[in-house]
């Protein structure tokens, strides 16, 4: 031990003593160390630590798809959790679930929250605890019994001042009162990430009972739930999907699906992770190259510092020091100096998750749980002693090979010039500085492919034009709005009050926003189309106001735009995109012809307009169709296009849409170049 404790002694000399280039190593391990830091951060908290829940290796989520008709994830309905429940073989608990903002109002202002109707069973498969009052019951979970509402530990925080008598009370959520039955524990978090919604949505803030009727199972098209299982102990992924192809395949018969319907079960802890966990892979893999880059740096430098120490090493061994002495030495020198690297390296890592916890890019799943944690101080503390020994062991064989004889007869301090060893010497650190372009060049090109690749997409055209356009949603759930004429008289007043705003250049309302994750699709017929046997046409349908297309500067390819005649007392229209017009109508005009969702109520093709890149630049969506919004009423996202910049208008449009009613909340402010980038 006292051996040990003199070599660290001397290492900080050593260091102290080359103050400038000791600084120069640990700024550049620091950055390697830490970018390591950082990525495996990321990683531990995505794939190494499991889901929050009790047994998450047995938790698992059931989807549908249907690839020909480019679905390739999609909910379920009420029916078909029904058929998975009864013929099953594989699920040791099941719940049925749907998530949708919900407005919630009294004596504040109304606010926006995320709501979820569930079944008991979802709470006690994700080991929700109630810290006031119950969860759920079962015999909630049929027709007949009190609305009564489970609150998180933030809305019961922020909305009611943690009022420790709040079970019993009422709330109203979207014009419904319910009664306050529990107050879930602070540690319970269920969000998007593991039980995506149509829209976007955060964490859950409300529970409420969904009750099955005895007629549930007829419902078979209304496909917006999730399912989420728990799969009886000794079941496989493998195992559990092989039992519902061959349910999927009787719904398949049953329903007349398409021919390519299916049904897939995904493991919860994959549901979060999604496609991240290759791109993390290789993102850990490039950084590993930054500090393999870091380490030849360092050696070379310590090569030129051993280089004028080979006078002081010969003379050590001269006076009975072995080579496993001089060895440890330099080690101790390089591990101490690696040491000093991870814990700059760490401060490098916590400010980078800081910055992107900061910046909350909405790609990172579990961003909340990315910590430096003790998994992470462990990985930190591995890499710098194994990143020490590699850079040491460069000086550590250039001290062993130096030739005694020679170096003490050398004249000067280094013995550089007479050390004989001065073509080996230059041989390593030409190595080293290969590897060092190597493992460079492999960056480098790496870099290069993404950056083109992002130009490309950059350079891909949305179909609409971002600059100088302000959007946000509108959430029209009050009881006075359930019926369609006072919906669109309602829309209709607020569009009319937002056009007469100073700067605005056009305004209009969408059900389904590009770029924000909302969906909304179906199936339809279309005129002189007979579908093959087997198959379905899906398109996505998006519910637009007549100047919607001329505030996103969506062109008109043919025919016309919606028009103020287009009501609920006029003949139903819609327009369709130009995909949906050159794959049904290549060599001729589509005005004039019809689709429908019921071949007794078909609408008629007014017009055509351009293509919408609706789910991402990267993403070739379906073919689509717009419905009038004052023919299929929707409440959904307001656009206002400006003549300059937006600051200020946003407040003004809200004053404008509560004027109206100041019990409908407007949130999710945003310019579309945000939604863009």
């Amino acid at each position: 031990m006292r051996i040990w404790l003199q070599d660290f002694r001397y290492a900080c000399r050593m260091l102290r003593k080359n103050i400038l280039s000791t600084l120069v190593i640990v700024a550049s391990l620091a950055i390697g160390i830490g970018a390591n830091s950082a990525i495996f951060s990321v990683v531990d908290a995505l794939l190494l630590r499991p889901l929050p829940y009790p047994h998450p290796e047995r938790l698992a989520a059931v989807w549908l798809h249907s690839p020909a008709l480019s679905i390739f994830r999609d909910w379920p309905s009420p029916g078909q959790y029904i058929d998975l429940q009864t013929e099953n073989h594989s699920f040791e608990q099941m719940a049925l679930a749907q998530s949708r903002p919900g407005t919630l109002t009294g004596n504040e202002r109304p606010e926006i929250i995320a709501s979820m109707r569930s079944q008991s069973t979802l709470l006690e498969m994700l080991g929700a605890k109630a810290q006031l009052g119950r969860l759920l019951l079962p015999e909630e979970d049929v027709p007949g019994k009190p609305d009564v509402a489970i609150i998180s530990d933030r809305l019961w925080r922020r909305r009611f001042g943690a009022d420790p008598s709040i079970v019993g009370k009422g709330i109203t959520i979207d014009g419904k009162p319910y009664t306050v039955a529990g107050v879930l524990d602070q540690t319970f978090v269920l969000n998007a990430e593991v039980m995506p919604s149509e829209g976007p949505m955060d964490k859950v803030d409300v529970f409420l009972p969904f009750p099955l009727a005895a007629d549930a199972v007829k419902n078979r098209r209304d496909e917006n739930y999730n399912i989420v299982v728990r799969l009886k102990p000794g079941v496989s992924l493998q195992q559990a999907q092989a039992d519902i192809d061959i349910i999927a395949s009787r719904i398949r018969e049953k329903d007349k699906r398409d021919a390519s319907f299916g049904m897939h079960i995904v493991g919860l802890q994959d549901e979060v992770v999604g496609d991240v966990r290759r791109a993390l892979l290789v993102l850990l893999g490039s950084v590993a190259l930054v500090l393999l880059i870091a380490c030849a740096n360092v050696a070379n430098l310590l090569l030129t510092r051993a280089a004028g120490r080979e006078k002081e090493v010969a003379i050590r061994t001269a006076l009975g020091a072995g080579w496993q002495r001089i060895a440890r030495q330099l080690l101790t020198e390089s591990i101490l100096l690696a040491l000093l690297g991870g814990a700059a390296g760490l401060l490098v890592a916590s400010a980078s998750l800081s910055i992107v916890r900061a910046m909350n890019p909405g790609n990172i799943p579990r961003l909340d749980d990315i910590s430096i944690s003790g998994a992470v101080l462990a990985f930190t503390f591995g890499v710098s002693l194994l990143t020490g020994i590699l850079f040491g062991l460069a000086p550590v064989w250039r001290a062993i090979k130096v030739d005694l004889n020679t170096s003490l007869k050398a004249g000067g301090r280094s013995g550089q010039g007479d050390g004989g060893l001065q073509l080996r010497r230059h041989r390593l650190r030409g190595l080293l500085v290969i590897s060092e372009l190597a493992f460079s060049l492999i960056l480098l090109v790496g870099a290069g492919l993404l950056i083109r690749s992002f130009v490309r997409l950059q350079r891909v055209p949305p179909g609409f034009t971002t600059d100088h356009v302000l959007t946000m949603q509108v959430a029209v759930n009050e009881a006075n709005y359930h019926d369609d004429k006072a919906t669109a008289t309602f829309f209709r007043e607020i569009e009319g009050r937002v056009a007469r705003l100073p700067g605005v250049v056009a305004q209009g309302m969408v059900s389904t926003l590009p770029l924000t994750g909302s969906v909304g699709w179906g199936a339809i017929g279309v005129e002189g189309y007979n579908p093959p046997p087997g198959q379905e046409l899906q398109v996505d349908i998006r519910v637009a106001s007549e100047d919607y297309f001329r505030a996103m500067q969506i062109p008109l390819i043919e025919g016309r735009f919606f028009s103020e005649h287009d009501n609920l007392d006029s003949p139903h229209v819609v327009l369709i995109d130009q995909k949906f017009a050159q794959r049904f109508w290549p060599n001729s005009s589509p005005i004039g012809k019809h689709a429908w969702f019921r071949p007794d109520k078909p609408f008629t093709i007014a017009g055509v307009v351009g293509v919408v890149k609706q789910y991402g630049l990267d993403v070739d969506g379906k073919i689509a169709m717009y419905l009038p919004q004052q023919q299929a009423v929707s409440d959904g996202f307001l656009v206002a296009r400006t003549s300059s910049h937006v600051g200020g208008l946003a407040a003004a449009i809200t004053r404008e849409i509560q004027s109206v009613n100041p019990a409908i909340p407007v949130y999710e402010v945003r310019t579309m170049q945000d939604r863009l980038h």
